[in-house]
């Protein structure tokens, strides 16, 4: 072969460019030019020359640099968007200047003191992904400054990026720590009361403020323990720094009524259609946890025009005794299990609850463990838990899901052994226009030290604030 050989080598490629700027064009075309070229003069120049950067090229709102690591070109953008954030007037949002960053570690191609290949095009790829005044990273990039570097990193989890073969693992800086830490914490919740249509008594509460989310009851609630133990507190908390979050405890545990004569889906979407009405909501996001899902796919189904949007987390169209692929192995398994919640549910030795936690949260502490236990003996007598237990197992709402007609999110953690990922597909995929995100971590009850809980709540925040 004849010809000049290519230059290679390993490199931090940082793309950036200006969020809307064609707009800021079409608004003040010189006062956008000389707003550019003043914080390039005072802040981003700056910035990558005292962190070893090498500017490659500039393409009039964007520039390609490049850094000999991770470390430097991570603390270049860091020092960027928070000396931005400072830079930018209180004025109005349309008219500042906020850059979009990227950044990717990979074996790159030198020509002509520019640069080529995939490292250069999955940094401009996570630049265009990226939020107004963000920094969005690869997972290599992330491995190498985890750590060494006072920013904390949000999984966004794989994402299929245009123009890139396979799918790029995502985290994002969290580059407003001090603003979120300043949020006060939700005052405490507020419980009350009102009836089903065949009298029974839910207890419902209210916290937060802000837009309503209503939060379908699942496997096995307690208001107050659930506000209170390090299991579903710190979620709960989070949704409720933005909404005012409604949830209820279903009939036969927690606050409500234990002494029921019917344990059914179709008496569970009776029981949310009774606690909406006493909250006095006409129209909301419902989020569905678990077999909540079917719970919140059966109630849009039946009342469309109440439900404006569904989240839907660790969910299943069927349960486990309703799936084709169930075994005779697994019906053994399950009648095995029902028969231990039946016997060892009131024992003050946890080992049979132990059983269920193991499978609901396999990677919890063991502060988080033994809080789930004692969780489930107060939320609900031994034979209530059966009936719960098989009324689940016997779920199919397969039929429901081409009926959903409102923007669904379904979310679903990748290695969970209680209900496997691949039911989460099966619900998005029949869900009519539905998203689906998979998360990283093992949990089918999602801790609050979970790899999937930034995430969650990221996806869930974006959603709820789409138009």
């Amino acid at each position: 072969m004849t010809g000049e050989r290519m230059e290679r080598r390993l490199a931090a490629v940082l793309a950036a460019d200006v969020a809307g700027y064609s707009r800021l064009m079409g608004i003040d075309e010189e006062g956008t030019l000389a707003g550019l070229k003043t914080v390039r003069k005072v802040i981003v120049d700056p910035s990558i020359a005292s962190h070893r950067g090498r500017i490659v090229k500039t393409t009039g709102d964007g520039m390609l640099v490049e850094f000999g690591s991770s470390v430097d070109a991570i603390r270049s953008a860091v020092e960027i968007q928070r000396s931005m954030a400072e830079h930018n007037p209180n004025g109005p949002q349309d008219r500042r200047i906020e850059f979009r960053i990227g950044i990717h570690v990979g074996d790159i191609i030198f020509d002509d003191n520019d640069i080529f290949g995939d490292g250069v095009n999955i940094a401009a790829r996570l630049e265009g992904i990226c939020d107004p005044g963000g920094i969005c990273v690869s997972a290599v990039v992330y491995d190498q400054v985890d750590r060494k570097i006072d920013v904390s990193f949000a999984s966004r989890g794989l994402q299929k990026l245009k123009n890139i073969e396979r799918p790029v693992d995502i985290y994002f800086a969290v580059l407003n720590e001090a603003v979120d830490a300043s949020r006060s914490v939700p005052s405490a919740q507020q419980v009350q009361y009102c009836r089903s249509i065949d009298g029974v008594r839910l207890a419902y509460s209210r916290v937060g403020t802000g837009p309503p989310l209503v939060k379908t009851a699942n496997w096995l609630s307690h208001l107050e323990l659930d506000w209170e133990l390090p299991i579903y507190r710190h979620m709960l908390v989070e949704l409720a720094r933005r909404n005012t979050l409604v949830r209820y405890d279903a009939r036969g545990s927690g606050l409500s009524d234990w002494d029921v004569s019917e344990m059914s889906l179709d008496a569970w979407v009776i029981d949310l259609k009774a606690v909406v009405d006493a909250s006095g909501l006409e129209r909301f996001p419902l989020f569905g946890y678990s077999q909540g899902c079917a719970v919140s796919v059966a109630f849009a189904n039946r009342y469309p025009n109440r439900v404006s949007k569904l989240i839907l987390y660790g969910g299943f169209a069927t349960g486990r005794c309703k799936r084709p692929s169930v075994t005779e192995a697994d019906l053994d398994r399950y009648n095995a299990t029902r028969t231990l919640i039946r016997v060892g549910w009131n024992s003050d030795e946890p080992t049979f609850r132990q059983l269920l936690t193991s499978q609901l949260a396999p990677t919890a502490t063991v502060e988080q463990a033994a809080a789930f236990n004692i969780m489930q003996r107060k939320s609900t007598s031994s034979e209530n838990a059966v009936r719960y237990y098989e009324t689940v197992s016997n779920f199919d709402i397969t039929e429901l899901l081409p009926e959903v007609s409102v923007p669904t999110l379904v979310l679903h953690a990748r290695e969970e052994i209680m209900q496997p990922i691949e039911e989460g597909r099966r619900l998005a995929a029949a869900i009519p226009g539905s998203r689906f995100v998979s998360l990283p971590g093992k949990n089918h009850v999602l801790l609050e030290n979970d790899p999937g809980m930034a995430q969650f709540l990221e996806e869930v925040r974006q959603f709820l604030e789409m138009g």
